[in-house]
């Protein structure tokens, strides 16, 4: 079972019911304030942070890269740029547990970000 928490500007719900679809039982998602679920995320209650915004770094990980780090944050998708699949599988593996991208991507990246979550 892995713990995800919503933050970022967009698309909240909607990105919510998509890990749930993916995950079923083996995920536990949560919708949050930036604040509280990078908080969630910095006090080991969720596993990994996923948030979107129009440009996939400022509203969907302003708060995890100011109070976690850059080291544990990447941009999946900005709009210019989606990461591949193996892209997104060697930033989990480097350690990155808050995951930016685009509103707009935010189906394609979902469908490939979680069962690589899964795997972990």
């Amino acid at each position: 079972m892995i713990n995800v928490v919503i933050g970022g500007q967009l698309n909240k719900q909607q990105i919510e019911k998509q890990i749930m679809e993916l995950g079923g039982s083996d995920v536990n998602v949560s919708v949050k304030s930036d604040l509280d679920a990078v908080m969630a995320l910095k006090n080991k209650q969720a596993d990994y942070y996923v948030g979107a915004c129009e440009t996939g770094s400022g509203g969907a990980l302003a708060m995890a890269l100011a109070l976690i780090g850059s080291d544990s944050c990447v941009s999946i998708a900005t709009p210019s740029t989606i990461m591949e699949k193996e892209q997104i599988e060697e930033a989990v593996k480097d350690g990155k547990v808050a995951f930016g991208f685009t509103a707009t991507s935010s189906k394609n990246v979902i469908d490939m970000l979680i069962p690589i979550l899964l795997k972990k």
